[in-house]
């Protein structure tokens, strides 16, 4: 799940409680006007705009969007139109939210979606459902005409990740598919389906009813593999978050699932602390040489906790970020903004914020506000006493991101670190994080959230991570037909296998 910092309070509206389909009409005028206050938004407070996009890709794209306004009618176009403009920057902290009377709407239809959860396994689209007309592990090759994957491809809008990214965003993907294909492609009777049983290439098709989407996500909720990953969806409870073992023969193997464990002055914080100085204390006494540290299902949290953890597995001084700055000195669109603030005393409310911002940001350079040397986010960080020396296997996945994937992109930095499993959707050079705002779209009551921060981490360049990519492993080790099928941990499997193999 992805994590957001919010450093801004923002207030939540209340509308009435009727419903509204979003395949209702939306007046040309209304889309024209809203998709010109995006643009402006997103020119103004947003500071990852052309992060990983160059402006003339970004002209581009929003040139073909008020070509695009022109032809279409409905909300849902709209709202699709909206997706793919946010999914184009490329950050994992960009949302678009249905106003609720939309989203009660779609709760409350009884048929139109695809029936059955799907899930990526090894190269392939599967059905991810036991007992039904499919078999369960069927390769899926096409609905409805449509190549699977050029319909994967059109769903990737709805789940933004860092850069050009596209693992991580099978993770919304295998959850939310019957949902997303009725957002890019609306309500469907039935579905044609093409596709091979397992160890079958014969291409077989079957006609499936379609079912509401409340049936869908109960079909979700007991489908196959979730008893394996639905650590990829779930919120973390205490005593779930970080744990320790070692392995008969002393391999040892730090379980970090979440950094939302508290700021520096919170109790949760200090006892997790006092936690690794325990486990460190005694993999030192221990002697233990290699240390399995799995964040594979880490979508982030607050400082200083990813901060703290990278203090225990480095040798060297280091700091949050190389750099961090905002495209704005004063919060911009204030009308448009994300609270229930009468709109005539929000400069008033506002004035707080600006002030905040301005005391974080107070150098400005051609135009952006930068962090100077005083922020907490530069503060020089000394390697923890019981830091550990010997060799770290790092595993990650596309469900880590944020805070997440700002320590992993440290841990995988170092010399003494291989970094195994599926690449992630959180940067290895930076993201946008940390200050989150959000603004409503006056026509369409869209809700769109950006975080504004653009931060340059703290990391050494590798000659395999790409600037525009989630941290990609050294070793690419994704989960098998045969350990889906058995609910087993092909990387954790293989990881500890390549460290006896190593140690002999």
């Amino acid at each position: 799940m992805k994590r957001v910092i919010y450093l801004i309070t923002v207030f939540f509206i209340s509308y009435p409680s009727f419903t509204q389909s979003i395949d209702e009409p939306l007046p040309q005028r209304k889309m024209e006007k809203d998709l010109e206050i995006f643009k402006n938004i997103r020119i103004e407070a947003n500071s990852g705009l052309y992060k990983y996009r160059s402006k003339k890709e970004i002209d581009s794209i929003y040139s073909w969007a008020e070509n695009k306004v022109k032809t279409i009618g409905t909300y849902r176009e709209f709202y699709n139109l909206i997706c793919k403009l946010t999914d184009f920057e490329g950050s994992l902290h960009n949302n678009t939210v249905l106003p609720e009377k939309y989203k009660s709407s779609l709760k409350a239809e009884q048929d139109g979606y695809f029936p059955y959860p799907i899930k990526w396994v090894d190269g392939k689209w599967l059905l991810n459902q036991e007992g039904v007309e499919v078999p369960l592990g069927s390769e899926l090759i096409s609905i409805n005409q449509g190549p699977i994957d050029q319909i994967i491809e059109n769903l990737h809008k709805y789940y933004t990740t860092d850069g050009i990214n596209t693992t991580g965003k099978r993770i919304g993907i295998n959850y939310n598919f019957g949902k997303y294909y009725r957002f890019n492609y609306g309500l469907e009777n039935d579905f044609e389906v093409a596709f091979k049983t397992p160890r079958s290439e014969e291409i077989k098709t079957i006609k499936l009813a379609s079912v509401g989407y409340a049936q869908y996500y109960s079909n979700v909720e007991n489908r196959y593999s979730k008893m394996f990953d639905e650590v990829n969806y779930k919120d973390w409870e205490e005593g779930e978050i970080y744990s320790f073992e070692t392995t008969q023969d002393s391999i040892g193997i730090l379980t970090i699932n979440s950094f939302s464990m508290g700021n520096k002055h919170a109790a949760e914080h200090k006892q997790y602390v006092s936690f690794l100085d325990s486990i460190f204390t005694s993999i030192k006494e221990q002697q233990i040489k290699d240390l399995i540290v799995d964040v594979r299902y880490n979508g982030g949290g607050t400082d200083p906790n990813d901060l703290v953890t990278y203090s225990y597995l480095t040798s060297r001084t280091f700091q949050e970020n190389k750099q961090a700055w905002i495209s704005f000195e004063k919060i911009p669109f204030v009308r448009y903004a994300y609270t229930d603030i009468p709109r005539i005393l929000r400069p008033l409310g506002v004035g707080k914020y600006n002030k905040a911002f301005q005391k974080e940001f107070p150098v400005e350079i051609d135009g952006k506000f930068y962090q100077d040397s005083t922020s907490e986010d530069h503060k020089i960080w000394e390697p923890n006493n019981q830091a550990f020396s010997g060799n770290i296997y790092l595993l990650i996945s596309p469900t880590l991101a944020s805070a997440g994937s700002l320590f992993a992109a440290m841990v995988t930095g170092n010399e003494n670190s291989i970094t195994i499993g599926e690449e992630a959707m959180g940067g290895y050079y930076g993201h946008n994080g940390h200050s989150s705002l959000g603004y409503i779209l006056p026509k369409s009551r869209l809700e769109i959230f950006f975080s504004v921060v653009n931060l340059e981490q703290d990391v050494p360049k590798k000659g395999n991570q790409i600037y525009e990519r989630g941290i990609i492993p050294d070793l690419i080790i994704p989960q098998s037909y045969e350990d889906f099928i058995n609910h087993d941990d092909t990387q954790m499997k293989e990881t500890l296998k390549l460290i006896r193999k190593n140690s002999l």
